[in-house]
């Protein structure tokens, strides 16, 4: 059990403290309601430019790491297609640091030109490194606009194109900032060796004067459902054939979402899963095979994909996956198996929580989901699943005319 306070300022801004004094340490996570499936389709690529404009100074403080450095903390950040999070840690009796920190970049950035100039080389240096040219970097642009016809989930985070961010104008900058990165937007928790009342006079000292903002109502096109099958075809330089297939599945408030997850870890998770042992161990198909999906907020996708072995066919790859769907929509799972994966995830959380760096993003995320207290609920959603729930679920989940398939081939 996670035990948190929380209160709310006057301007909106939503605070959760989370006391843990067996660590020396505090932890300020501050995460915004705002990532790439908010952006302007032709404007793409600005939450995650964002994530480094952050750091490149705000209206009183030129330098965020040095000062933080001094006082002997860390930090970082991380943007999603659905949030952007920052967060650092520092010895608790300088815990003020980090509140001066965050409050002047959520006051306002300094939004000078040379920072957005070197913040976008920045970006677009990444975006060629990992995405134009690096061998399979543009699987997920083109399975994501497969798979998405509506809803933004169809670009990435770095940006659908290059060109959104080259062309991005301080004008463009400002608008996103003073839309997205206000009080009303935002969610502070901070952990560790704190006390409550200490928060909410830190909170109001360096949070409450600034202006809350007006409250982003997202009214985003929600993606219809597929009706039939989707497939493409590439060919590129790479070293071997891959294959690439994904489902719609539910978003993170459905019970789906938990049903879903424990499929996957049925099919996918590590070496004694059902596509490793069968198409990776036993058939020596693929070298290497993953079933996952990315835990996004909304209906997301249900992944399978892999390297094939060398030449292997891509038809035979394809039908030895087939034989292992068929089974887990034909047949109970087991209730070893069922208990085993259950367990595999009651252990996976309880490690992700042992960190009062986890804790507090964990608490900022279940807020920004509607409810923090759903962090101390979630094990029980997956104790509820039984084996007759994967089973529908995945009659549900693996029908064809839900599927996009991609043939990634490397060029003869």
């Amino acid at each position: 059990m996670i035990e948190y306070n929380r209160f709310v300022l006057d301007n909106g801004l939503r605070v959760l403290v989370h006391e843990d004094h067996s660590t020396p340490m505090a932890v300020v996570n501050v995460m915004y309601d705002v990532g790439a499936r908010d952006e302007d389709p032709a404007k793409t690529g600005f939450a995650h430019l964002f994530e480094h404009l952050m750091f490149g100074g705000s209206i009183h403080i030129p330098d965020y790491d040095e000062p933080l450095q001094k006082a002997g903390g860390e930090n970082n950040a991380y943007t999603t297609n659905d949030l952007t999070n920052y967060y650092c840690q520092l010895p608790a009796e300088n815990i003020e640091t980090a509140f001066w920190l965050e409050s002047d970049r959520m006051l306002s950035l300094a939004f000078s030109e040379k920072s957005l100039e070197v913040q976008r080389k920045v970006v677009c240096e990444e975006f060629k490194e990992h995405y134009i040219n690096k061998p399979y970097g543009d699987v997920w642009h083109k399975m994501r606009e497969l798979a998405y016809q509506q809803h933004p989930y169809r670009w990435m985070t770095i940006g659908k194109e290059l060109s959104h961010v080259e062309n991005a104008t301080m004008d463009d900058v400002k608008q996103f900032f003073f839309k997205h990165y206000r009080p009303v937007n935002a969610i502070l928790v901070v952990a560790g060796k704190v006390k409550t009342e200490q928060v909410k006079q830190l909170a109001e000292k360096w949070f409450g004067g600034i202006p809350s903002g007006d409250k982003y109502v997202r009214s985003l096109p929600l993606e219809t459902a597929q009706t039939a099958a989707r497939k493409l075809e590439v060919e590129a330089n790479v070293p071997l054939d891959a294959f690439v297939k994904t489902w719609h599945m539910d978003g993170r408030l459905h019970n789906g979402y938990y049903v879903a997850d424990l499929i996957t870890e049925v099919l996918g998770g590590g070496g004694s899963s059902r596509l490793f042992q069968s198409v990776v161990k036993e058939k020596k198909l693929f070298s290497n095979l993953d079933c996952y999906h990315f835990g996004t907020v909304e209906p997301g996708l249900l992944t399978i994909e892999g390297k094939l072995v060398k030449g292997v066919k891509m038809e035979d790859a394809e039908k030895a996956v087939n034989e292992e769907i068929e089974k887990i929509t034909s047949e109970l799972i087991s209730e070893t198996e069922l208990i085993k994966i259950k367990n595999k995830t009651e252990s996976v959380i309880a490690f992700e929580d042992m960190s009062v760096m986890n804790r507090a993003n964990s608490l900022a995320f279940y807020e920004l989901l509607g409810d923090a207290s759903l962090m101390n609920s979630e094990l029980e959603k997956y104790h509820n699943v039984t084996a007759e729930d994967i089973l529908q679920y995945s009659r549900q989940i693996f029908n064809n005319n839900n599927s996009n398939t991609l043939y990634y081939f490397a060029k003869q």
